[in-house]
């Protein structure tokens, strides 16, 4: 499991799945996020603005990631 620790209030999740590696671009995330390969809290969400927070999961390919 990755943990990621946020500083300020939430990231966007493409701005998560950038920082952790798990894409290479913007434009790589928006793709994986709208056809439904991520889950959020265990849940598929094609929202490309999801402001993560503090507590949340993220799962994408195998790969979770913790915000902490």
């Amino acid at each position: 499991m990755i943990e990621f620790k946020l500083e300020g209030e939430f990231i966007p999740l493409i701005q998560l799945l950038k920082a952790t590696n798990l894409v290479q671009t913007g434009g790589e995330a928006q793709i994986v996020v709208s056809e439904g390969l991520v889950k959020y809290n265990g849940n598929v969400d094609t929202r490309k603005r999801l402001k993560v927070k503090r507590g949340d999961i993220i799962e994408f390919e195998d790969q979770k990631i913790l915000v902490i």
